[in-house]
């Protein structure tokens, strides 16, 4: 008798203690944030940041980004090569794995690697993604994709037709989901908007029909607002039927906070790159301060609980402003030439830089190289160059740089971003919320 009460104290005291661990972890320990977003932004440093806050409203008026509490700097590399491509530096954040430049969400074996929105899908959150891009570019695509080139488009455009389990899509490139028939260029007929809409997806083409869409639906939503990248913010004309890339994060925040499990939203600033390949100092700058707007929408919609990261991919072209601007000094007043005569912002390399120069053959002999003039005439101070962000070196468009890039944030987990750390670690503190 003794024996059985000593045997059922214990048993009671271990279920005591097993409900005691459960409701430790599950409601008294750490919890998992409801809303996980993450903003990738190529030219994420230091540079490119403060050129946008000087732009916005002067030197003392910090951004959205430049408050958030977690700041670390960001090491690239692909698998391959010390700078990475798009492809490599987008499929690392995505996947948490090195890969070659060039190839999307592909290990250098040619194996898929799984997403975070594969993960995130896995745990019963919901998963949106947003760019002001193309909804197939190396970005975007590295999410939902496996590519060995990322200019596989009609391939791409087909897996994320066949294959993604996204709850919310938002951006642009219909010419990669229509037949060329009705004008898209597709070559193998299909159209995957009219596929997707079969299936059971809410096709939104215009900011209206965004902004008219039920809150409170669980349907699947894709809305492609352009047939190729979207204009740049400040070339939106008012009125436009492109929404902005701050409307369709607090759209998708708004769609995707029904799921009770919570949600993972990926939002791609892509028109930042565009804008940098081509040395366009102003909408590089401008499309920087379009991410921030989007973040501090975030900030606003998502709740304190959120954990939040922005992540540059690279750095391209190697932008720099120049000169010693007045305290207060914002907006165009910072660009052309300033008032010391040189251009406020150069490059290191793009269309801006000087025409290439023919080779001749044979090599020109001593005499010949003396009497050649001191001064390249391409390096010469053409106003029309000198006003147009001049790039050191010529190339069709801006190279990639080497340079650690920022990631920073705010929310469960981002505590991590301190010091030094790989591209991976994004992938991996968003996998640890989850």
């Amino acid at each position: 008798m003794k024996l059985r009460n000593q045997l059922l104290a214990l048993f009671c005291l271990l279920v005591f203690l097993g409900i005691g661990v459960l409701y430790f972890r599950e409601w008294a320990g750490p919890q998992k944030p409801f809303g996980i977003i993450l903003f990738i932004g190529d030219g994420l440093v230091s540079g490119n940041l403060t050129a946008a806050r000087l732009y916005d409203n002067g030197a003392d008026h910090p951004l959205t980004l430049e408050s958030l509490p977690n700041l670390a700097l960001v090491s690239n590399y692909a698998n391959d090569f010390a700078v990475p491509d798009s492809p490599a530096a987008a499929s690392a954040i995505a996947t948490g794995a090195k890969v070659n430049n060039g190839s999307i969400a592909l290990d250098p074996h040619g194996q898929p690697l799984p997403s975070i929105l594969d993960l995130a899908h896995a745990h019963g959150r919901a998963i949106g993604l947003v760019t002001n891009g193309c909804l197939t570019d190396a970005t975007t695509a590295a999410f939902y994709a496996h590519a060995a080139h990322s200019n596989e488009l009609e391939n791409i455009a087909a897996q994320f037709s066949d294959q993604a389990k996204l709850d919310v899509a938002l951006g642009g490139g219909a010419f990669d989901f229509l037949p060329s028939s009705n004008g898209g260029r597709r070559k193998d007929g299909r159209d995957l908007i009219a596929e997707l809409q079969q299936k059971g997806h809410e096709i939104l083409r215009t900011r209206a029909e965004l902004e008219n869409a039920a809150a409170y639906s669980t349907a699947s939503r894709l809305g492609i607002f352009g047939d190729g990248n979207f204009s740049y913010a400040a070339q939106t004309e008012p009125g436009s039927a492109q929404p902005s890339l701050a409307d369709m994060t607090r759209r998708a925040i708004q769609f995707l906070q029904v799921n009770r499990n919570g949600y993972l939203l990926v939002v791609d600033a892509e028109l930042i790159s565009r804008a940098a390949e081509q040395n366009d100092g102003e909408h590089t700058i401008t499309e920087t301060i379009e991410l921030d707007r989007a973040v501090a929408t975030a900030l606003k919609y998502a709740g304190g609980n959120a954990l939040i990261i922005a992540v540059g991919k690279h750095a391209i072209g190697g932008m720099a402003l120049n000169g010693y601007p007045l305290r207060q000094e914002h907006g165009v007043g910072l660009l052309g030439t300033n008032a010391f005569g040189f251009p406020a912002i150069v490059w290191a390399s793009g269309p801006n830089g000087p025409a290439p120069q023919p080779i001749v053959a044979p090599a020109p002999s001593p005499e010949s190289l003396s009497a050649m003039p001191t001064a390249s005439p391409a390096l010469s101070s053409d106003s029309s160059v000198m006003k147009k962000a001049p790039a050191a070196f010529y190339a069709p468009t801006a190279v990639n740089t080497a340079e650690h890039t920022l990631g920073i944030g705010s929310g469960p987990g981002s505590e991590a971003l301190r010091g030094v750390i790989d591209n991976t670690a994004i992938f991996e503190m968003l996998a640890r919320q989850l």
